[in-house]
């Protein structure tokens, strides 16, 4: 490793990058300092920096929230995502380098995790000395690094965690923890954040900010006094007897440790643009990309396509008729719907069963062997599904998602989300009117293969319209388990990724709109292939 002054003389140990040598931006004293009399401005919590999902700029808006699409054969992330570690002393600006670095970097998911959230839980004496700023917040045994690194390695499979939330006010950590989900890329900030050897061994990139004691002690009493209720008095206490003690022990050592030193903070944007230029290096390496379809291969047996009887197919003819009108378009289309969900649900498991008919004789029938069945539409165009699946399942439940294609990247993120509770024991239909390189399918099926909603993959039933035969490749090799039921299989797409012969939008022939809006799925003119 080499560090590099001002001028880019080699000096020692690691890349330090610097923008300028005259420190011109420097935070002014003046400027951090809260004028006199100011309000306090109370902050119950420090949550987990992951919220909200995302990154709001002057041009553009970044979403921090949601799962890559790199799968392998059993439908897992190929790659591990890439953890950068920023490290400094408290108020350095280790969080305002992560949020130029999240918006620099320009990728769909990230997740920006906060040392923070992981402080422990304190005894009745603890929080007594707490109370008085007689507790050190600053030393290693005051963070749950067992938890810590726990939650790291999960996210960096790609796996969801639930992160504490603590109260600086209480000292404590609250009831609720927050959900969080595994991103192409985490960046991980806090004061101890090379103290532990296990956790160093999980991050690709170690990032040191380092930052003037002056202006840290100025911006650590702005933010405290502000923000945490706290008094100037109780902060410079705290301050002098355990941050200043603590940086110089602890912390300053490990600036050995990094791979970048970053001085002066988020104001460096020379040190944030080489710091992306490197991640984004090694994303490129990882070659993270969609399963590919075999289609020389035979169609999977997880597909099941619904008769081709002769009203099937002129349900077919109508609706892929550019001449046909909205309203034919709509009444065709659901009865094409209606169909299909009467067949995806012969698929569901049953039982046998003996009734008593109303002669007094018995009749041998069969009844669902489930605990529940819940439905789940890909907005827009899979909600058009749902009244067909609500005709024929009384009192199903319906959950929604949002998936986009990012078209600066070309892949699927996710937007919204609004599932039912309990629904891991549930047999879940999925519905998306046409599927075309599976994508933004395979990103629906993740999500509820994830999380709180644990939904088990051979109970997942993927329903659509139209599907092509690279989405179907796809979506099987992806997830081998899951139920593929469509009406029909085309064989290609076109360069823009269009189900040919295909259909047309679906979205915009049933809703009426020209393809201009901003809502979106597996359609055409913006969809989530």
């Amino acid at each position: 490793m080499t560090l590099l002054d001002c001028t880019g003389a080699r000096i020692s140990g690691c890349w330090s990058l610097r923008s300028d040598c005259s420190g011109s931006g420097e935070d002014s004293l003046d400027r951090l300092l809260p004028p006199a009399g100011a309000p306090r401005r109370k902050s119950t919590t420090s949550q987990s920096k992951t919220e909200p999902p995302l990154l709001r700029t002057g041009t553009r808006t970044i979403y921090t929230a949601g799962r890559p699409p790199w799968y392998d054969e059993h439908g897992a992330q190929s790659k591990e995502a890439f953890v950068i570690g920023l490290c400094g002393g408290s108020a350095s600006g280790k969080t305002t380098v992560a949020n130029k670095i999240i918006e620099a970097l320009d990728v769909p998911w990230v997740v920006l995790l906060s040392m923070d959230s992981f402080y422990k839980v304190l005894s009745p004496e603890e929080q007594a000395l707490a109370a008085s700023n007689d507790y050190n917040f600053d030393h290693p045994g005051a963070f749950d690094f067992e938890l810590l690194v726990a939650t790291l390695q999960r996210l960096k499979q790609g796996k969801s965690v639930k992160i504490p939330v603590y109260d600086f006010t209480t000292h404590g950590r609250q009831k609720d923890w927050k959900n969080v989900y595994g991103a192409s890329v985490i960046i991980f900030e806090g004061i101890m954040s090379f103290a532990d050897k296990e956790l160093l061994q999980l991050l690709d990139m170690k990032i040191f900010v380092d930052t003037d004691s002056d202006i840290r002690l100025v911006r650590r009493l702005r933010r405290d006094i502000t923000e945490r209720g706290r008094d100037i008095e109780g902060v410079i206490k705290q301050y002098n007897k355990f941050v200043k003690p603590a940086f110089e022990q602890y912390i300053e050592p490990t600036m050995r440790l990094a791979d970048i030193v970053v001085p002066r903070g988020g104001g460096n944007m020379v040190a944030i643009d080489l710091i992306v230029q490197h991640v984004h290096s090694q994303l490129e390496e990882v070659s993270t990309l969609l399963a590919s379809a075999q289609q020389t291969q035979p169609l999977p047996q997880t597909l099941s396509v619904l008769e081709s009887t002769p009203q099937v197919r002129g349900l077919h003819t109508i609706i892929r008729n550019k001449e046909t009108s909205r309203d034919e378009f709509i009444f065709y289309s659901k009865r094409l719907m209606r169909l299909l969900i009467e067949h995806a649900l012969t698929f569901l498991p049953s039982q046998t069963c003996v009734v008593q008919t109303p002669q007094g004789q018995e009749y041998e029938g069969r009844r669902y062997n489930g605990k529940g069945i819940t439905g789940v539409s890909v907005l827009r165009a899979g909600e058009t599904m749902e009244p067909a699946l609500r005709a024929v399942c009384k009192d199903v439940r319906i959950g929604k998602i949002l998936i986009q294609t990012n078209l600066d990247s070309g892949e699927p993120e996710l937007h919204y989300l609004r599932l039912p509770k309990d629904i891991s024991e549930d047999h879940v239909i999925l519905m998306d009117s046409t599927v075309s390189t599976g994508a933004a399918a395979m990103m629906a099926v993740r999500v509820l293969l994830v999380g709180d909603h644990e939904v088990q993959e051979d109970k997942i039933a993927l329903v659509s319209l139209l599907m092509a035969e690279l989405g179907v490749h796809s979506v099987a090799y992806a997830f081998p388990k899951v139920k593929i039921i469509t009406t029909a299989v085309d064989k290609s797409l076109d360069d823009l990724l269009h189900v040919i012969p295909g259909i047309g939008d679906f979205g915009d022939r049933y809703f009426g709109t020209d393809g201009t809006d901003s809502w979106s799925d597996e359609d055409q003119e913006q969809p989530s292939y």
